[in-house]
Parts: structure tokens; C-alpha cells; sequence
């Protein structure tokens, strides 16, 4: 089963306007369905702007494709990174840019490389935001702009073994918006809500998955 975003590009009065074409490739029960989507709302900037109708097309035959296929929803995300040659570092292909991650400044790096736990929380605060936005617009809360911030309290000792006691990875996560809306508290509490309860990665963290690990001499 694969999912393919492609871009295509289209000339409106001698300017170019990069148009994303959401094309679905689902392959269920040894069928093949593809669903494409060109929604019709683009900024000049070639970011798709979607209000809740528009919102509701796209996911329609996407949710109905779900419901008949349940294994069509059933997808392999996967990452991949590159070991340092020469220093402590792993190199990861990000889709946008390779990210090259190192030591925390806290465990002897300085500070030059990506630290893993700013990336996981930058993951949280990415799929929270996007979530956010795709729920406001369903519920067609206008939302005029917003920050989201993640913070994680960490206790070094673990990943150093200086304390075998100490937790390893992170003990508190805290998410919070700060968000400029004029919907109503109740109206905020459900977004939040349902936010909470459809972001992946939050929920990841939350409910942690069965995780299992290997290795392979090349």
C-alpha cells in the first residue's frame, strides 16, 4: 500500500502557482483504487487553504475506503538514518531536509547537531498543530493564528548510566496552545478534546505501541 503526494505545476496569469495533488494509491485484497483529489483552494504561495466542505470532500472517499476496506487503513510509516562516519551522529532523511542528530550539549556533544529529544517533541508539537488545524476547520472554528509548545523534563543520569535508578527517556511531557480564537470555552474544551484524541503522535506517547529491535552484521 503506498501513498504518493505529487506536485503539479499550473500557470495563472504568467505566474506560477504550485498546485499539491493529493493522489491516494490504496492496495486492499489484492485491488488496486486510487483516489485523486484536486482541491480548488490554493494561496498564491501554493499552500493549500481548506475550509470545512473542502475538508469533508477530500476525507469522504478516504473514510468510505476505510470503512469497506479496513485493511486499506492499516499503513508503514517508516524512517531511516545514516550512522556518523566520523563522529558521534546519525544522519536522518527527513523528506524536506536530512537532519543530522548528535549529543545533547548534557551528554558531552556541543551542541552543533540536532538533539533526538528536541526532534520527538518538534514531532508533538508538528502532528498537535496540523491536528488542531484540520479539527478547527471541521468544526468550523476559526482558529486566526496560534503557537504550540512542547516541553519534556529529562534526567540525564538515566541515558549516562550514573543512576541506574533514573528513568532513561523522558518523565513529563507537557503540550499547550496559546491560541487566538474567539470560540467559547466549551467550544475550545472540545478541540482540545478531540485534538488530544487524534493526534498520532500524542497518542503514541501516551499509549506507547509494542516496539521490538534487531540488528544485522552488513
Amino acid at each position: 500500500m503506498a501513498r504518493v503526494l505529487q506536485h503539479h505545476d499550473r500557470y495563472v496569469g504568467g505566474h506560477q502557482f504550485q498546485l499539491r495533488a493529493l493522489e491516494f494509491s490504496l492496495h486492499a485484497a489484492g485491488e488496486f483504487t486510487q483516489l485523486n483529489v484536486y482541491p480548488d483552494a490554493f494561496a498564491a504561495t501554493g499552500v493549500m487553504e481548506l475550509d470545512a466542505q473542502q475538508l469533508r470532500a477530500i476525507q469522504a472517499p478516504l473514510k468510505d475506503e476505510y470503512r469497506s476496506r479496513p485493511q486499506a487503513a492499516s499503513i508503514t510509516l517508516k524512517a531511516s538514518g545514516r550512522l556518523g562516519d566520523e563522529n558521534i551522529s546519525c544522519r536522518v532523511e527527513t523528506g524536506k531536509a536530512l537532519v543530522e542528530a548528535g549529543l545533547h550539549p548534557a551528554t558531552g556533544g556541543d551542541g552543533s547537531l540536532a538533539c533526538s529529544g528536541d526532534m520527538l517533541l518538534e514531532a508533538l508539537v508538528a502532528c498537535a498543530g496540523v491536528t488542531l488545524k484540520a479539527v478547527s476547520t471541521a468544526l468550523g472554528i476559526a482558529v486566526r493564528s496560534g503557537t504550540v509548545n512542547a516541553e519534556g523534563d529529562l534526567d540525564f543520569r538515566g541515558t549516562l548510566g550514573v543512576d541506574k535508578q533514573a528513568p532513561v527517556g523522558f518523565s513529563t511531557v507537557r503540550l499547550h496552545f496559546d491560541l487566538d480564537t474567539d470560540a467559547t470555552p466549551e467550544q475550545l474544551e472540545k478541540l482540545i478534546s478531540l485534538t488530544e484524541r487524534y493526534c498520532v503522535i500524542y497518542q503514541t506517547l501516551a499509549r506507547p505501541p509494542v516496539i521490538s529491535i534487531g540488528a544485522k552484521a552488513a
